[in-house]
């Protein structure tokens, strides 16, 4: 079957789709948009067909209540929507650390349908998966369809994100703009945060850096270093204006020198022309990106993480409200553990030290995110024997190595100043610590 012959309709593609069927699409600006935005038109002919999906940014009409007996829906990731139908009963959330997302998938079950982004076919027949290889190429050499979207406005790429159209079974042509990730503004107390971060991160460190008002804080403030490098679970804006002032050049790391590495891609659209047949940026497997192991062959690594709870022993709570799904894991204990792996690595966890909370009389109340015992039922993203430093507008906590009574102080001391004495006496009545 030659190019041409691969080409179909999106009506065509979901003439595909059958009961019991299960699809994985791609991570976030990756994700088939144009499939995704028709797969309810099916919902009629179709029963429990399973979507696998992470960070989904395309509009879709499967979230909603009255397709959930076609459509079972499960997240490595949640996203706004995800959140928001989780109460319909057939979203569910895979727990997972993101450099085995993939395998631990797998190992559970075969997807019977691949249907991703991808870029219009080169002159040697092939395509890139453009922005996320996160678990996409797995996942295509596991399916038994592979139906990739092709489109002229995603960003050629490199690295591990080259695929023969052999290696596609249809092709669809799109004209859509990659969703766009906006950089997010940031507060006096991100910047409060973001400087204390960027203290601690010498010139010529190799870094991770996430999304948000904090990440943004620290991008700012990392612009005054020398000679970074990257090696990083998500690539965004805030890096690639780093790299385009000379602050980012990679000249100091000691593996894939000079080299942006990265396992997907979201934000502005300046960041996507930037990775457009950039050779200075390398796409790569997260299983391969985000391994502990991998990521500490650079010397100096920092990562840089948020969470929205820490408990006095330093268990992170990054990615649920209680037992109530907000994120996911991701990478955040794949990167912290590598980090400090890494010869003279450091793993740094940010937050705020309060949030403002509705109560049970329906009024907001500022609360401590420094808690004695973390929400019934959240998650632990990061393992107290995994936390390093904890920053937050009032100082940093550095763990690595101290036994609880020390956490309990360290901790405390970046808490805000209004709650501190009600959590020393707390950590007393629950027996983290008694008084000599």
């Amino acid at each position: 079957m030659n190019i041409e012959e691969k080409y179909i309709s999106v009506e065509q593609a979901l003439s595909y789709v059958k009961s019991g069927d299960v699809i994985v699409t791609g991570l976030g600006s990756a994700e088939a948009g144009a499939f995704m935005g028709q797969l309810h038109t099916i919902a009629d002919r179709v029963k429990d067909v399973t979507v696998t999906n992470c960070l989904p940014t395309h509009p879709s009409e499967i979230y909603k209540p009255e397709y959930r007996n076609s459509f079972l829906v499960d997240g490595w990731f949640y996203a706004p929507a995800l959140r928001k139908a989780h109460s319909n009963g057939n979203m569910s959330f895979i727990p997972n650390h993101l450099h085995l997302a993939a395998t631990k998938r797998l190992y559970h079950v075969k997807p019977n349908i691949y249907v991703g982004a991808a870029t219009l076919p080169d002159k040697h027949g092939y395509v890139s998966l453009s922005l996320s290889n996160t678990y996409e190429k797995r996942m295509i050499e596991a399916a038994d369809l592979v139906i990739l979207e092709v489109n002229p406005n995603m960003p050629y790429t490199f690295g591990d994100v080259q695929l023969p159209v052999s290696d596609v079974d249809y092709m669809i042509k799109v004209d859509y703009k990659p969703p766009v990730m906006p950089d997010a503004p940031f507060s006096e107390k991100d910047a409060i945060i973001g400087k204390y971060i960027a203290d601690m991160v010498p010139d010529g460190s190799c870094i991770q850096l996430g999304i948000g008002g904090i990440p943004n804080a620290v991008a700012e403030a990392l612009k005054t270093k020398n000679d970074l490098g990257i090696h990083t679970e998500m690539l965004t804006t805030g890096m690639m204006k780093l790299a385009k002032l000379g602050v980012i050049n990679g000249k100091c790391k000691q593996y894939e020198k000079g080299k942006i590495v990265t396992t997907f891609a979201m934000g502005e659209p300046e960041l996507y022309e930037f990775m457009d047949y950039n050779p200075a940026i390398a796409i790569m497997d997260g299983a391969w990106t985000n391994d502990p192991y991998v990521i500490a062959r650079n010397d100096n690594q920092v990562s840089i993480n948020t969470t929205l709870e820490v408990d006095l022993t330093g268990q992170c709570a990054s990615e649920s409200l209680g037992s109530k799904q907000f994120s996911g894991t991701g990478g955040q204990a794949d990167t912290a553990i590598g980090a400090q792996m890494s010869k003279n690595g450091k793993s740094i966890i940010a937050l705020y030290s309060t949030a403002m909370v509705k109560g049970p009389d329906g009024e907001k109340h500022e609360v401590s995110k420094i808690v004695p015992q973390l929400m019934p039922g959240a998650a632990v993203s990061l393992s107290r024997n995994d936390v390093d430093r904890v920053v937050t507008e009032y100082g940093v906590a550095e763990l690595r190595g101290t036994n609880i009574r020390e956490r309990v102080e360290r901790l405390i001391a970046i808490a805000h100043p209004k709650f501190r004495d009600e959590l020393k006496a707390q950590a007393r009545e629950i027996g983290i610590v008694y008084d000599r």
